[in-house]
């Protein structure tokens, strides 16, 4: 075995963390009969070998080596080897392009080591030896035949020869999951190979029809969607129910690898196959990267019948694409199933919806909010962190997070789930995620339990401070308790992190009584992160206003600060408390110079635009942002420039040109416009476009922002109130 691996100059060759000499200790670690060793080698091989998908010239050199380690029947865990090789052969293994959340991509740390003529010789290694892949599909090794299809489908010369290969296992195949794997390659065939599309679609609408196995016809519904998307039949939701409640009610059958479940804990431990006391080094595995996912998964599907819908309404969600009506559909069917694995699916699948569409989502979340009073931990958890990021949109769950909270969901009279001691309310627990949703959504009913929180000795998850200003006049009496959280905060090196949350909260319930606490804060602030400290301090007394004055000293003092945000939070705060204009304008009008950053820039823009027409002195230095390269400080300086002196014949075509330029913009463009009413009738187009829209403004593939829903929809509210103040009441 490793014929030859002597023979190449390792050490010549590197990888992600230089010379590759160790790279024979792992293909032999993946040879090894030592479980741990074999996962050992194969981290090693994705954490450097293969580092964040790329390909060295020791990847290159390892190919040939791992092919014989696949056609050897006596290595164990071939199916780990299959998918490295398809990863290094060039395809990733969930390229489907849905709209679901995922991992933000491969770094990027050292592509400039990796020449871009690797990745082509990679993929021309691998298909030359993909033969090997063939002995894999009717073997007896049921991880091996896990991973062969997708293999085949991704790599090998012949697709057609593949394709009637994959149709042919199918028939005989015992293991569930792997004849959904067979499905999920014949798919991936069409999509890859125009010429055998539509006999692949053809043959994929027959098997979703005459199929035995609901999930057989379930996985071909998937692919049949996902291949071809005008098949998609206008009864997909019907359909679709009916086979998951047919899954739901099939009976169970007798559990053992390779039966036909799936299953591949044989004794209840964990452990999967070979891994039991009888093996050499059998004892706790290693800490891997690999094996911390793998165990991940395991958690994740641990007591489900039936863990791999969830694949197949993943794959059928990304199919489906912007038929959100038939998406919410869907996951409303599955939140009202009996099966609790069901509805988490459903709901992290909506978590993907709801981030990248608008849509009618009310009942979606009134159901969502049902669920955290269910007995199933991870059903709460997953409801729970749907909940935390939707803000207002959270308002129809608003009830069921009382209840679960309360302790009696639905009045039932039993206990909740959630319910607790006061020690639950801190902390990152998912009690305080339910509060933090509850917060979020503006529910007054989130005001008690904040007060408890903050009476307890723990600390308060800083989230939930920052959702205080949501909560309105209710949150009032959060003051005191507020102030005696900040008046314990140590002058330390943690202080920014420990008053910070303290400092906005107690500005969003406008805290006068908090005026020593503060001072004292910004007084005593250390040299370690000062600026990001006195910055918040100054946010808050501007908040506190008039009954601030006993600062005024202190802001004036920090007027000359080194820091453009520091004198310019001062200088708004100074504003507020006094109403001097003649003593804060000059000083931001330096900030607005040559010689400033465009963020220095930005930030005195900003405090000018919040001075309003008191500023209008500061006009002048306002219109050269007009023509800045930095989109940002065009967009600032317009907004100050019309915000100080109803400029809008200058400042409009600024903001409409970057409503166009950068999506991220349109929030803080909207707000300016929503304040010009009838000035801004040249952006009705625009903005009447951007209501229509059924993507958020902020989409992004693969990544997402706490904020994201909340900023969308703040958009489209300012984009409605942009067009009443027009005079278009009624248009939409």
């Amino acid at each position: 075995m490793l014929t030859g691996i002597e023979e190449v100059d390792w050490a010549s060759l590197g990888h992600a963390y230089g010379p590759a000499d160790d790279v024979p200790a792992l293909l032999r670690g993946l040879a090894s009969a030592d479980p741990a060793e074999r996962e050992t080698a194969l981290d090693g091989m994705y954490g450097a070998v293969h580092h964040q998908g790329d390909v060295y010239d020791s990847t290159l050199a390892c190919i040939p080596f791992l092919l014989e380690l696949v056609a050897d029947p006596a290595v164990q865990d071939r199916g780990g080897i299959v998918e490295l090789l398809t990863s290094i052969g060039g395809i990733e293994l969930d390229d489907e392009d849905d709209d679901l959340d995922g991992p933000d991509g491969p770094g990027t740390d050292y592509d400039c080591l990796v020449p871009a003529a690797n990745f082509a010789m990679a993929a021309a290694a691998v298909a030359a030896g993909a033969d090997v892949f063939l002995g894999l599909v009717d073997g007896a090794d049921p991880e091996a035949r896990l991973a062969a299809p997708v293999a085949l489908a991704s790599l090998h010369p012949d697709p057609a020869r593949v394709l009637t290969l994959l149709r042919e296992r199918l028939t005989v195949e015992p293991d569930t999951e792997v004849r959904l794997a067979l499905v999920a390659a014949v798919g991936r065939i069409a999509l890859r190979h125009a010429a055998l599309r539509a006999e692949t679609v053809d043959w994929l609408g027959w098997l979703a029809r005459a199929a035995q196995d609901p999930g057989l016809r379930l996985a071909a519904l998937a692919q049949l969607a996902r291949c071809s998307p005008g098949r998609i039949p206008e009864d997909i939701v019907r359909w679709v129910t009916e086979l998951l409640e047919e899954i739901r009610t099939a009976p169970r059958p007798e559990p053992s690898g390779g039966d036909g479940t799936g299953a591949r804990d044989v004794d209840g431990t964990g452990a999967r196959d070979g891994e039991g006391d009888g093996e050499p080094g059998a004892g706790r595995m290693p800490v891997t990267l690999v094996g911390q996912v793998r165990e991940l998964l395991e958690e994740h599907v641990a007591g489900r019948r039936t863990p791999w819908t969830e694949e197949l309404l993943r794959t059928l969600h990304g199919a489906l694409d912007d038929r959100v009506d038939d998406r919410i559909a869907l996951i409303l069917a599955q939140l009202r199933s009996p099966d609790p694995g069901q509805r988490a699916d459903a709901i992290w699948l909506c978590g993907g919806l709801i981030r990248l569409w608008r849509g009618r989502y009310e009942e979606v979340v009134r159901l969502v909010g049902g669920q955290l009073g269910d007995p199933d931990a991870r059903l709460r958890d997953a409801a729970t962190s749907f909940l935390e990021r939707l803000f207002e949109l959270g308002a129809p769950a608003a009830d069921g997070i009382a209840a679960a909270l309360a302790g009696d969901p639905g009045g039932t009279g039993r206990t909740a789930a959630l319910s607790g001691g006061l020690g639950e309310l801190t902390g990152r627990t998912g009690r305080d995620g339910a509060l933090l949703a509850l917060a979020r959504s503006g529910d007054a009913r989130a005001v008690p339990l904040l007060a408890r929180a903050l009476e307890g000795p723990g600390e308060v998850r800083r989230e939930l401070l920052y959702a205080v200003d949501g909560l309105g006049p209710a949150a009032a009496g959060l003051a005191p308790l507020l102030r005696r959280r900040l008046a314990a905060v140590e002058l330390d090196d943690d202080l920014y992190d420990r008053a910070s949350p303290l400092l906005y909260a107690l500005a969003a319930v406008r805290g006068t009584q908090a005026l020593p606490e503060v001072l004292r804060v910004l007084r005593g602030a250390p040299e370690h992160r000062r600026a990001w400290v006195r910055e918040a301090a100054a946010r808050a007394l501007g908040a506190f206003g008039p009954a601030a004055r006993e600062a005024v000293p202190d802001l004036r003092e920090l007027l000359g600060a080194d820091s453009a945000a520091v004198a310019t939070t001062a200088a708004r705060a100074l504003w507020a408390v006094e109403g001097d204009a003649e003593a804060v304008v000059p000083v931001l009008v330096r900030w607005l110079r040559p010689g400033s950053s465009g963020a220095d820039r930005c930030a005195a823009a900003q405090a000018l635009g919040a001075i309003g027409p008191a500023a209008a002195g500061a006009a002048r230095a306002l219109r050269p942002g007009l023509t800045s390269r930095d989109l940002w400080e065009r967009v600032r300086c317009a907004a100050a420039l019309w915000r100080v002196s109803g400029e809008t014949d200058r400042t409009l075509p600024v903001l409409l040109a970057a409503w166009e330029e950068n999506r991220h913009a349109r929030v803080d463009i909207a707000e300016c416009l929503a304040e010009m009413g009838p000035e801004a009738a040249a952006a009705q187009l625009p903005i009447l476009t951007e209501l229509t829209r059924r993507r958020r403004h902020n989409a992004r593939e693969g990544a997402s922002g706490s904020h994201d829903i909340h900023q969308d929809e703040k958009l489209l509210t300012l984009c409605r109130a942009a067009l009443t103040r027009m005079e278009l009441r009624g248009t939409l």
